[in-house]
């Protein structure tokens, strides 16, 4: 159906935007205007506006701004064209006609709202009836009054497998089935779908019945499932459907969350104790086309699934389907319930107190993501450590904005250095034996019988401080140069570079800028990563002559591959060198000659190996 803007503007000419909005929102008239407290974010004075004459509506506090279709949509949760139907409805305008094709399928949908209304109106009434007793008992262990029963609709199907048939016998048997009534099998009589099940009534962002679910309350019967709710239709797509998004959206308009829980009954329960903001998926996994029903809402949803594995499971595949969707600003937040409990558990052991505490510490995304990774396997081995590193990778590679990817991969794996590099404790004196005595039993040494030796001079102090604080500065110059030269080590070599330390605080911010550029997941060109450079006011170190010549990746004509094996080993000197140079001095201080020595021989190695790659 095409609507044309000329169409449009007359739609909107022929509607008072002030008693659109008046419906949910208390106007205050203020001259020309009306004013009232935003309905999209809370406030406690007025700073919303609403303009009939203009035909909008707008908000000083939040930005907040559109007209009437803008709000219908925004503040009610409808689609385009159904905000457009329902306006054109109070207006007394047409639609333009539809082709042929459309026009058919709308009236088959129109004809089977009604065929849905109808059955509502049947369950509701068998629910007050004397069949409905059993039902009406559930209810009471469930804590649902009756005006909770009332507002949600609640129904009872009972147990005959002809008797909605004989009820609705005004719509063709083709209509039932079509419906999700009724259930066809080749040979058979068609028979009702929902038979002695407490019923519940499924609606659309309009708050039209498009489906029903039913609850068994023949605990006998185990080889019936416990929920069962209607088949797509044409009008039921369950993984496109919210269930309460039609009371839910105006809710979260009001509190600026929305609470996604796993079924319909913990949507009721919460509703119940004061949480109207609730919606849940039907059956299925939180799909793609719910996530982005949820995020028209509020930017940042909060799931609530049950606290047993398989509710943990469930946000685990939300998240998964999270990832490639994430935009800036969008995201989820996710609460872990106690074990073995679910939402409705919770609030009646516990009270609403305790569900609202756990909604106020909900947890981020990129949060739940490092603790569920952290302890899905050991990690008491380098290979397990490299293998949870893979596992948070995996889950970055799935993002799809290229900034919050960048933004995850650095944010996860400075967590992932931090546990699996943490600091290296500082060297401590160890005590020292004393000397064996003599023949005699008498003990030699003199002042060395004490088993601890004197602290360290001053001069041996200053020397230990220096090591630790960053030595070789020349030598973090000609590595940071080198960085500049072969960008694709940067990410190869992130985690290292994340442990040096520069006694130049200009050495440290062009590290970090360097690990930033890396972060974002394409491959860094020496063009690209100057420009990154230069707009923070940074420039890569220039080495002296005697650098140029002594580190091959620092001068012209070095074959790719001599250059990066150097800058390995220089990378590794920078790091390690420092902490070998501090701990060789506190072997010195200790009297440890084996420790001294094997630390000595590391450092050398490395000297050697660093010597050997430049000749070369």
């Amino acid at each position: 159906m095409a609507l044309s803007p000329q169409w449009l503007d007359e739609l909107r000419s022929r509607i008072t935007l002030s008693s659109v909005i008046g419906r949910t929102t208390r106007l205050t008239k203020a001259g020309h205007e009306f004013k009232a407290c935003c309905p999209f974010h809370n406030e406690k004075s007025p700073s919303f506006t609403v303009n009939d004459e203009k035909g909008f509506y707008h908000c000083f506090g939040c930005g907040a701004h559109g007209d009437a279709i803008r709000w219908m949509t925004d503040q009610r949760g409808l689609a385009f064209m159904d905000a457009v139907k329902e306006l054109a409805a109070e207006a007394g305008m047409e639609l333009p006609a539809p082709d042929p094709r459309a026009a058919a399928v709308a009236e088959q949908r129109d004809g089977l709202h009604d065929v849905m209304a109808a059955a509502q109106a049947w369950f509701v009434e068998q629910l007050a009836g004397a069949d409905g007793a059993k039902a009406r008992a559930y209810l009471a262990t469930r804590g649902f009054d009756a005006h909770t029963a009332t507002r949600f609709g609640f129904g009872y199907a009972p147990e005959g497998r002809q008797a909605l048939k004989a009820a609705l016998g005004q719509f063709a048997e083709d209509k039932l089935l079509e419906a999700g009534l009724r259930i066809a099998v080749d040979g058979k009589e068609p028979y009702d779908r929902f038979r002695s099940r407490l019923m519940l009534p499924i609606a659309d962002a309009r708050g039209r019945v498009i489906a029903f679910g039913g609850r068994i309350l023949d605990a006998a019967k185990t080889d019936a499932p416990k929920y069962l709710n209607s088949p797509d239709t044409p009008l039921f797509d369950k993984g496109r459907t919210l269930y309460n998004l039609h009371r839910a959206g105006p809710a979260s308009r009001q509190t600026g969350r929305l609470i996604v829980v796993e079924g319909y009954m913990d949507v009721i329960a919460l509703a119940a104790a004061g949480f109207e903001d609730a919606v849940a998926p039907l059956g299925t996994a939180l799909t793609e086309q719910q996530l982005s029903m949820a995020w028209r809402l509020v930017e940042t949803p909060v799931l609530c699934f049950d606290g047993d594995a398989a509710g943990q499971r469930a946000a685990l595949r939300a998240i998964g389907r999270a990832l490639p969707m994430l935009k800036p600003a969008h995201s989820l937040r996710i609460v872990r319930l106690p074990a073995g409990l679910d939402p409705d558990d919770l609030l009646r052991q516990r009270g609403a107190a305790a569900l609202d505490a756990l909604l106020g510490e909900a947890r981020s995304l990129i949060d739940v993501l490092w603790e569920h990774e952290r302890e899905a396997a050991p990690l008491e081995t380098p290979e397990d450590k490299a293998g949870l590193k893979a596992r948070l990778m995996a889950h970055v590679e799935l993002i799809g904005d290229p900034d919050i990817k960048a933004l995850y991969r650095r944010e996860l794996t400075e967590r992932f250095s931090a546990f699996a590099f943490p600091p290296r404790a500082p060297f401590a004196p160890a005590p020292r034996p004393p000397r064996s005595g003599s023949a005699g039993g008498a003990k030699r040494g003199g002042p060395w019988r004490d088993a601890t030796p004197p602290p360290p001079s001053p001069e041996t102090a200053q020397r230990l401080n220096r090591a630790t604080a960053g030595s070789g500065e020349a030598l973090a110059a000609a590595v940071l140069t080198g960085l500049c030269r072969f960008p694709a080590a940067i990410r190869l070599h992130a985690e290292l570079l994340m442990r040096a330390r520069f006694a130049d605080p200009a050495h440290a911010r062009l590290r970090d800028a360097l690990l930033d550029a890396a972060d974002d997941g394409d491959p860094l060109e020496i063009a690209g990563l100057a420009t990154t450079l230069m707009r923070q006011g940074l420039e890569p170190p220039q080495p002296n002559e005697y650098a140029k010549i002594r580190y091959p990746f620092t001068r012209d004509g070095t074959p790719d591959e001599t250059a990066l094996a150097a800058l390995e080993t220089a990378i590794l000197m920078m790091v390690d060198g420092p902490e070998l140079e501090a701990a060789i001095h506190a072997a010195t201080e200790r009297f440890d000659v084996a420790e001294q020595g094997r630390l000595r021989a590391r450092k050398l190695e490395l000297e050697e190996r660093l010597k050997a790659q430049m000749r070369g």
